[in-house]
């Protein structure tokens, strides 16, 4: 991860679990609702790069952009997101939305402070936990990037009574390359290892390996 302070970190990986839950429920909520062209663009925050941000418009030239020294994206449990098109980079209509579904995780929204109003702003407390009545109801895939959308992949629920089909390939040839697709993507940091692990374990659905497929080719903006 980058400690240049100029530059912005969009990992979630990067925030407290409680707070990476908070946002990929969030995220999903928003998908279910029609809200997909959400992406996130700020996550943890050195304290030196705040110290940074809070010079600009005071002891450095620019528009202030932060009210405060301490933030919880230094805490690592805050983010901030932004609207891709067609819609302006901080449209008030749409973060409204997500800020009333915010309110109703638990999530506290920055659009609701008093003073200094910060409508891209989420956050959540350590002690944060999933409300009765919700669950992740798959793989949220949370963009970083206008050039993605929202997606939640969902893998086909079998009959209790069938056997879910695991990925077999015919050609050994396939499966090595396969591994080393995951391989790779898991030194980029684009996904877990614990997929690779269930791969060479023969626990790997076709489906479920196609849903990776699309994440690291989202995550790779391609």
């Amino acid at each position: 991860m980058s400690t240049n302070i100029t530059t912005t970190c969009r990992d979630l990986a990067q925030l407290l679990p409680a707070s990476q839950l908070a946002c990929r429920l969030l995220f999903q909520e928003c998908y279910k609702v029609g809200i997909r062209n959400i992406f996130i663009t700020e996550t943890y925050r050195s304290q030196e790069r705040q110290n940074y941000l809070y010079a600009q418009g005071r002891t450095r030239p620019g528009q202030i952009v932060t009210w405060t020294l301490k933030s919880n994206h230094s805490s690592r449990l805050a983010w901030d997101i932004a609207v891709g098109p067609p819609k302006t980079l901080y449209d008030v209509a749409t973060l409204n939305k997500v800020g009333a579904i915010a309110r109703k995780l638990g999530i506290t929204w920055g659009g609701n402070w008093i003073g200094s109003i910060d409508r891209p702003h989420f956050e959540v407390k350590p002690s944060w936990k999933m409300p009765v009545g919700y669950k992740l109801k798959g793989q949220v895939i949370v963009p970083s990037s206008s050039k993605m959308t929202v997606q939640l992949i969902v893998e086909d629920k079998k009959e209790d009574n069938k056997v879910t089909q695991a990925w077999n390939p015919a050609s050994p040839a396939m499966r090595t390359a396969t591994e080393q697709y995951l391989a790779q993507a898991i030194k980029e940091g684009i996904i877990q290892s614990s997929h690779l692990q269930d791969l060479q374990n023969n626990v790997m659905t076709t489906d479920r390996l196609l849903g990776l497929y699309i994440t690291i080719q989202q995550r790779r903006g391609n």
